[in-house]
């Protein structure tokens, strides 16, 4: 006797069939578009970013919403957006890859309930957002009239799950409009070279608006947010590498604010010491080094992961490993400028301290600072609000610290970058450091330009008296009287910094209840 047919083969050989049509996003024609800008298709990232076997779409069957009437008839599989949860390097992500291929990757109303379900997954769940994205912005045959006034939950969203979860916006294609603050809210934003942008109004609406004719790449490409506004974290050069600086950044965080960070086994002795460091400065303390060589032989397999490197160059924002352990480091750049702190680097350095606090990640400050820049133009662009964000993240920061003063520490620049007053856990400096008000030479100039100008021979006796200042900010001076805690060996830094992070790891800091500080923007 046979069984009479099953009524569920054909509807499962439908279901398959939808898949197949969605998966396939605008159709054989629009991808061989994408390919031929040398983009991947949102599906393709996916593919690359997610652990094979481990993706579980969610929304697939979503399509224009039933409400919107003037798109009738007109097909967007998956509304445009591919969203889910999978594996990165074997950890839990929810991401959601916004489908140029399908209406521009406009974000329309289902699209948008869905990244929504799964921002709330994420957030319930507590697991790292990525985005992909790739969109023209918001829909506007749908968001178009007063029916707006509902609209903006995402951001408010963003914002509440900022610094309990980590937050990625990768740009790899265009991110017009409102939506550019997806990444302005971001953590890590990642920008493709030539193909990512980002701007509050695309070309069309700036040349209405405001008469500017402008192409797309020169509004809000990588070029601009890596370099001149530090929107952007990293520029990359295609899809690939961008992918691949994801999964790198994520290998840095821990899943949520409550969760430890992530541990590696590592080959490099911890005890590692270099003798190549004796001979990183130069013999004078006004001649300029690379601060980035400092980096290279302290930390595990001399392999660092920059944050914003083109832009604020006199300051450098990385993470890196000691003994295993992720470590955000804020150092000065000599190389740069003196390294001296500026507007833009404040900036730079306040979030990245602020980014280190939210998840966990212990800070390393290497200390070769003139200063501040002074002057009028920097005054007027309000260089005392931002050098006090960059004071106030800090100050607020209750991660462990270790400071290690490499060369000068001067002024307020050695408050910003956690000199003894800011709680180090560890603050030891190098034979070189010197800790002062300011440095020699200008100490003279101002104290005793008269006596200079006095003298017989003003060369000689500014020496003289440049000389005799230097014997004032000698850095025993500082140890002698328990002002900093020792000073090192250039050799030992690594292993100084190691035993330091094994003696911090429990640290616990209380702080009087607030609702919040009232934050320097």
């Amino acid at each position: 006797m046979t069984n009479p047919p099953s009524i569920l083969r054909p509807l499962v050989e439908e279901l398959h069939a939808r898949r197949a049509r969605a998966a396939l996003g605008g159709g054989e024609e629009k991808i061989a578009r994408q390919h031929e800008q040398g983009k991947l298709t949102a599906r393709e990232r996916l593919a690359l970013l997610i652990d094979a076997g481990t993706f579980t779409e969610l929304g697939i069957n979503a399509g224009i919403h039933y409400s919107v009437r003037g798109l009738d008839g007109k097909e967007a599989p998956a509304d445009g957006v591919i969203t889910g949860y999978g594996k990165v390097d074997g950890r839990l992500v929810a991401v959601c890859a916004y489908d140029f291929t399908v209406m521009a990757g406009s974000m329309g109303m289902s699209g948008e309930i869905k990244v929504t379900r799964l921002r709330e997954l994420a957030l319930s769940k507590r697991i790292p957002f990525v985005w992909l994205l790739d969109s023209a912005g918001a829909r506007i045959q749908e968001a178009v009239g007063s029916l707006f006034a509902g609209s903006g939950h995402l951001f408010r969203e963003e914002v509440v799950m900022s610094g309990v979860i980590p937050q990625v916006a990768a740009l790899m294609g265009p991110c017009a409009a409102g939506t550019a603050y997806i990444p302005g809210l971001a953590d890590f934003v990642p920008m493709v070279k030539g193909r990512g942008s980002m701007a509050l109004a695309g070309p069309h609406l700036v040349r209405a608006a405001v008469g500017e004719d402008v192409t797309q790449e020169e509004l809000g490409g990588s070029r601009v947010h890596c370099r001149k506004s530090g929107v952007g974290d990293l520029e990359v050069a295609d899809d690939e590498e961008c992918v691949l600086r994801i999964k790198q950044y994520l290998s840095y965080m821990p899943q949520h604010c409550e969760a430890p960070v992530p541990r590696r086994e590592v080959s490099d002795p911890v005890d590692r010491m270099d003798d190549e460091l004796l001979d990183v400065l130069p013999e004078s303390n006004r001649k300029p080094y690379d601060m980035y060589e400092v980096i290279r032989r302290i930390v595990d397999d001399g392999e660092w992961f920059d944050m914003k490197p083109q832009w604020a160059k006199t300051i450098i924002t990385c993470f890196a490993r000691f003994g295993g352990r992720p470590v955000g480091i804020v150092a000065n750049q000599p190389k740069q400028l003196g390294g001296i702190l500026d507007i833009d680097s404040a900036d730079k350095a306040a979030r990245f301290v602020n980014l280190c606090n939210a998840y966990g990640i212990p800070l390393l400050f290497l200390q070769d600072v003139p200063g501040f820049m002074v002057g009028t133009k920097v005054e007027a662009a309000g260089i005392i609000r931002h050098g006090a964000k960059m004071l106030y993240a800090v100050a607020n920061a209750t991660v462990p610290k270790i400071t290690v003063v490499v060369r000068k520490a001067y002024g307020a620049g050695y408050y910003v970058m956690n000199g003894k007053a800011y709680e180090p856990d560890l603050i030891v400096a190098w034979p070189s450091a010197e800790i002062s008000v300011m440095g020699a030479e200008g100490a003279v100039e101002i104290v005793m330009r008269r006596a200079v100008e006095a003298a017989d021979d003003p060369a000689a006796k500014r020496a003289e008296l440049v000389a005799a200042y230097r014997r004032i900010i000698d850095v025993y001076i500082a140890a002698k009287n328990g002002m900093i805690d020792d000073v090192i060996d250039p050799r030992e830094t690594r292993p100084v910094i190691v035993r330091a992070l094994e003696m911090a790891e429990g640290k616990r800091v209380e702080r009087p209840w607030k609702r919040h500080g009232v934050v320097p923007v």
